[in-house]
């Protein structure tokens, strides 16, 4: 396997050796308790000292106040807890306080969530109101200048985790200047990355979060302003001066004073200039791989370490497996958001198209970033574009013949699947189901390998049906079924070799087609690849366990070496990959469909070991072939994620 080149810096990062040296050494040398006053609880208690007093330099509180914790959620929670209870004591008192609870529309889910959580369990009954951004992400000011008469608390962030644009903090508190609202910055994405001032400014609360500038998981500090209102989230042996109880996370502390000595000491991560330059090859490089590309934040305006893109006809989660496929670790927007699929809310408060919002990937480092680092993921990213180029998901000159998808091919969007039946030889099509915001990525595929339309009807509505439809050497037959849902019946000559239906039940399609042909359903939740009339009636090998580990694997190959492993990744994914390990069947899963007669029809069944990037595609392929009667057909459990050794096994 090629070595893995880890782009995801706004989600984690590394942690620093020297962190983890720092770690191990506080946890042999200086495991005491903190606040125990003997020798070796002093030595311990000395060891945080230091560390928070660095911190206070770098941050530059003045008489502001750092104390440690375990990380960003805990510091908002926290921080908004202080503010509302100091908010409902003022109201209690008959102090005027202002009726609105500020945040950016931007700002990460936690900041919301705990605005909202604490509202309710305090009894405030006050209202929580976002906060617009310009086109740019940057919050409205004019907006602010509104509201802040009536605003109790204000939460901004000094950069945005998905797009990397800098908040203007300058501008943020000259307009509080005459209010009464608390202020929280959440200031995650800056530590390290932007100078912090912040005992001269008004902020009253700022978060961080180790975690994010190589220290590791489960450390982080909330700095709280001279004067600010405080109310301990955590109540018990008085710890941190009262201000958070629990024995503090002596290892984790001592790790992130590594950070911030290598933050002071200069020398280790690199000074902002090298950031533009890495930015701007990473940029130049998607900008020729990725026709069309488009960059959803102004660079102007953003941190270095951070793009955010979005390209044509291509969903985040296609990018996201081809630079996957490639050993680019990237993500698509907030790493705490990603596995919701859901658009996102950072680029839709900007105001960016729908298409920019659900396609959206984020491409992000850190300081700790090199030259050599940045030139390998630059080669790479060219050769994902070469790879979407030959599968034509890429509005380029026509591909090669060799490279043209032929038989029955696949395509979902939540939930639904739309069918396209191509014969090659006649470079003819027939799309059922057609999606419209697949309408892109469809007409991109078939024009890019020479295609043309030759009917597009529906399952729902019989919609451009007809009686049948003739291409090539094959003809598609309209069958009307109950309660106005449709089938087409793929047939050469005589045989139907499969269906296509909707919502319809299976039985509907009784009498009317063989129990061994396939049939191809418009809904997940109906079948996820292809069945037959036979296997819904007698169920299949349902919830039986095909996953296979790596010993599992071994084993089986050893005792079966002519079992055939199954690439069911898309082509631009397996193309994207770096040569090496087992020979591998490509079939990817959106062909499946096209294979399964084969396989079926075959005189000998050997085992099939289905594997994928995580292992649910492979999953699905095993369940589909068992479910037809291939009693031998496994998944790779964890896929290549978590078993990339066991594929290299045998080779």
């Amino acid at each position: 396997m090629s070595k893995e080149i880890y782009l995801d810096g706004n989600a984690t990062t590394c942690v620093l050796p020297a962190a983890i040296d720092a770690a191990v050494q506080a946890m042999r040398d200086c495991f005491g308790n903190p606040s125990s006053t003997h020798a070796t609880g002093l030595k311990a208690k000395a060891m945080m000292d230091i560390v928070r007093q660095r911190a206070k330099r770098l941050l530059g509180v003045g008489s502001g106040r750092i104390m440690f914790n375990s990380g960003a959620t805990e510091g908002i929670q926290t921080a908004v807890l202080s503010a509302l209870c100091a908010l409902r004591e003022r109201r209690d008192s008959g102090e005027a306080t202002g009726s609105l609870l500020v945040y950016g529309a931007t700002e990460h889910k936690a900041v919301p969530e705990a605005l909202a959580h604490w509202n309710r369990l305090l009894g405030l009954g006050l209202e929580l109101k976002k906060l617009p951004v310009d086109a740019d992400g940057r919050h409205d000011l004019a907006a602010l200048r509104a509201l802040a008469p009536q605003a109790a608390f204000v939460c901004t962030m000094a950069a945005n985790n998905e797009t990397g644009v800098v908040s203007d903090l300058v501008g943020i508190g000259a307009t509080l200047a005459a209010s009464k609202a608390l202020w929280m910055v959440d200031c995650v994405q800056g530590l390290g990355k932007l100078p912090l001032d912040l005992g001269n400014t008004r902020i009253d609360y700022a978060p961080f979060s180790g975690h994010k500038l190589y220290a590791p998981k489960g450390i982080g500090m909330l700095y709280v302003r001279e004067g600010a209102p405080y109310t301990p989230l955590v109540m018990g042996g008085g710890q941190e001066a009262g201000l958070r109880s629990g024995t503090e996370n002596m290892a984790g502390i001592a790790a992130l004073g590594a950070v911030l000595a290598a933050l002071e000491e200069g020398g280790t991560f690199r000074p902002p200039a090298e950031l533009y330059g890495f930015r701007d090859k990473l940029a130049a490089s998607l900008r020729a791989a990725l026709p069309g590309i488009v960059f959803n934040a102004p660079f102007d305006k953003a941190l270095p370490t951070t793009l955010n893109f979005s390209v044509p006809g291509l969903s985040s989660k296609e990018l996201l497996d081809v630079f996957d496929a490639a050993n680019v670790r990237v993500s698509a927007g907030s790493a705490c958001s990603a596995a919701k699929a859901a658009p996102s809310y950072v680029l839709d408060a900007m105001g960016l198209p729908a298409w920019r919002s659900s396609s959206a990937v984020r491409m992000s480092f850190g300081p700790l970033a090199s030259e050599e680092i940045i030139i390998e993921a630059c080669a790479r990213i060219e050769r994902c574009g070469q790879a979407l180029r030959a599968a034509g998901l890429l509005d380029v000159p026509a591909a090669t013949a060799a490279n043209a998808p032929e038989g029955v091919l696949q395509l979902s969007l939540a939930g639904n699947h739309t069918w396209l039946l191509l014969d090659a030889p006649s470079r003819q099509c027939v799309v059922i189901d057609h999606q419209e915001e697949l309408g892109e990525r469809i007409d991109s595929l078939l024009r890019s390998h020479g295609y043309q339309v030759a009917a597009r009807v529906s399952t729902h509505d019989g919609a451009a049906a007809g009686d049948s439809i003739v291409f090539g050497a094959h003809t598609v037959r309209h069958v009307t079924l109950e309660a106005h849902q449709h089938a087409y019946l793929l047939c050469r000559g005589d045989k139907v070799d499969y269906a296509f239906t909707g919502l319809a039940p299976w039985s509907a399609l009784a009498g009317r087609i063989p129990d061994d042909a396939l049939v191809c359903a418009g809904r997940e939740e109906l079948n996820a690849c292809c069945t037959s009339l036979r296997a819904e009636e007698i169920g299949g090998a349902l919830g039986v366990d095909l996953n296979l580990d790596s010993i599992a694997l071994a084993r089986l190959l050893e005792a079966h070496p002519q079992a055939v492993l199954v690439d069911v990744r898309e082509v631009y994914e397996q193309a994207a990959c770096i040569p090496g390990g087992r020979a591998a069947q490509s079939v990817p899963l959106s062909r499946l469909a096209a294979f399964v007669p084969g396989w079926l029809d075959a005189a000998e069944q050997p085992p099939l070991v289905f594997f994928c990037r995580s292992g649910n595609r492979s999953a699905k392929a095993a369940q589909c072939l068992r479910r037809l009667g291939y009693r031998n057909a496994y998944s790779l459990g964890g896929g290549i994620a978590l078993a990339s050794a066991a594929l290299a096994l045998a080779a």
